[in-house]
């Protein structure tokens, strides 16, 4: 009797720290010929964030795809992909229920729509996201309800058994990084970017710099990214 087909995983890899560690996820979990990576460039300020990607995938030694998407940007109105809007800095105030100027409407449900197309085409059954409802923003997309009602309507649409994996999905940042320290992320997380500045080393004021270094504070690990820039000189 013959081993059945492996199955494969594409991963929704932005660059940074949980996509980083959700690649990571993956491949322990499926084994390293049955991942992929995806990537998408939509008009993003922190744009550095591609090159990170790039340097991330090759370093797991997994294919990666990087596709463009462009509408987001001709939509605007937010500080991703408005350059006249610029990112809200520090933590968000306790009962605050509106949404910060960095929610791009739509991104994860586009995104995850291409992955599936994407990993249709593969071969691949398996998506791979680090969404994180326990995330200080509270983006509707990135909620649980949200992707299972996703899922179903992929499966619908695509008469597919395509299944969402979100690792981080409750996950405080802290217990994020000690997954990475598990699944063997923390060379890669050195090459990771958080910052919705775009700026290398991390600006270190922006709500997305705030909340990463707080989790590895909160873990007792030293962050890599802030590690490596420091012994670089920069």
């Amino acid at each position: 009797m013959t081993d059945p087909t492996p199955e494969k995983a594409l991963v929704v890899l932005s660059g940074g720290q949980d996509s980083t560690t959700c690649l990571y996820w993956a491949l322990q979990r499926f084994g390293q010929d049955h991942v992929e990576a995806v990537t998408f460039d939509y008009g993003q300020r922190h744009r550095v964030e591609l090159d990170c990607a790039r340097k991330i995938a090759a370093l797991a030694g997994v294919r990666q795809t990087v596709l463009p998407i462009d509408t987001f940007a001709a939509i605007g109105g937010n500080a991703l992909t408005d350059d006249a809007i610029a990112p809200e800095s520090g933590a968000r105030a306790d009962g605050d229920q509106a949404l910060p100027n960095t929610f791009v409407p739509g991104r994860n449900l586009i995104f995850l729509s291409f992955a599936a197309a994407l990993a249709y085409t593969r071969g691949a059954r398996h998506l791979v996201t680090g969404v994180a409802q326990t995330d200080y923003s509270g983006y509707p997309d990135c909620r649980e309800n949200t992707l299972k009602a996703l899922e179903l309507a992929l499966r619908l649409g695509m008469d597919s058994r395509v299944e969402l994996h979100a690792p981080l999905m409750h996950l405080s940042k802290a217990q994020t990084v000690t997954l990475a320290q598990q699944v063997g992320a923390m060379e890669a997380l050195s090459f990771s970017h958080t910052c919705y500045n775009g700026e290398v080393p991390p600006c270190g004021h922006c709500a997305a710099c705030e909340l990463r270094a707080k989790g590895f504070a909160e873990a007792g690990v030293a962050d890599p990214l802030v590690e490596r820039c420091r012994q670089q000189g920069n």
